[in-house]
C-alpha cells in the first residue's frame, strides 16, 4: 500500500483532529494501515440539543415559582411537598439520561479514514453500534450537499461518498470542511487506486 502524500497528512493534521486513538480498539488495523481523519459531526450541530436540555432544566424552576405564588401550601405540606421533590427529581434525572444519550450518540459517531480504506462507525443507542467499511479505491464519486443558512455559514455539510456498488453508499453526516474533505477523498481514492492498479500489473 502507498504511503499518503506528507502534504495531505500535514492537512489531516491542521484542519481536522489526528486520532491518537488506536484502530485495533474499533476493528483489526492493518500493519501498513494509517489514520488519516478522526471526523465527527460540526459542534455547531449540538447547540441546539444543549439549548433544549437548559430550557427544560428550567421548567422546575418556573413550576416552583408559580406554585409558591399561587398554592403556597402545597411547598408546605406534609405529604404534597415530598411528592413534590420526587417528581422533580425524576424529571430532573429523566433530562440528564436524554442528553447524555443524546450526546453519546453525537460524540460516538465518527468517521475514520485511512489510507486505505473509509470506516463509518454509527451509535444508535447507548448498546448498539454499526460498523462500516469503504475500500479507498474504490470510491466512484464524493458528492457535498449544503442545505440552510447555518450550515453556510459556519461551512459544514453532509459529504456522500459512493461506490459503483448501490449497497455501498456512506454518507458523513454535518460535518466541518466540507469540500476541503471531498477534495481530499479524491485525492486519497486516486493513490490508492493507482497502487491497486500496479499491483495488479505485477
Amino acid at each position: 500500500m502507498c504511503l499518503i502524500p506528507l502534504g495531505l497528512l500535514a492537512l489531516a493534521g491542521h484542519h481536522f483532529n489526528r486520532s491518537p486513538m488506536h484502530l485495533g480498539e474499533l476493528i483489526k488495523q492493518k500493519s501498513y494501515e494509517q489514520i488519516v481523519y478522526e471526523i465527527r459531526r460540526h459542534p455547531i450541530t449540538f447547540i441546539p440539543i444543549a439549548f433544549l436540555f437548559l430550557v427544560l432544566l428550567l421548567v422546575p424552576v418556573i413550576l416552583y415559582a408559580l406554585i409558591s405564588r399561587i398554592f403556597p401550601e402545597l411547598l408546605m405540606g406534609p405529604r404534597s411537598y415530598p411528592l413534590l421533590v420526587l417528581l422533580v427529581s425524576a424529571y430532573t434525572l429523566t433530562m440528564y439520561l436524554l442528553f447524555y444519550v443524546r450526546f453519546i450518540d453525537y460524540y460516538l459517531d465518527l468517521w475514520i479514514v485511512t489510507n486505505d480504506r473509509i470506516i463509518d462507525i454509527e451509535q444508535h443507542n447507548l448498546f448498539a453500534r454499526s460498523i462500516t467499511e469503504l475500500d479507498l479505491f474504490r470510491i466512484q464519486d464524493v458528492t457535498v450537499e449544503m442545505h440552510g443558512m447555518f450550515a453556510t455559514l459556519f461551512n459544514y455539510a453532509d459529504v456522500s461518498v459512493k461506490t459503483a456498488s448501490s449497497n455501498t453508499h456512506i454518507v458523513f453526516y454535518a460535518v466541518a470542511h466540507p469540500n476541503k474533505i471531498r477534495e481530499d477523498l479524491i485525492k486519497l481514492s486516486e493513490e490508492d487506486r493507482k497502487y491497486h492498479q500496479r499491483d495488479e500489473a505485477m
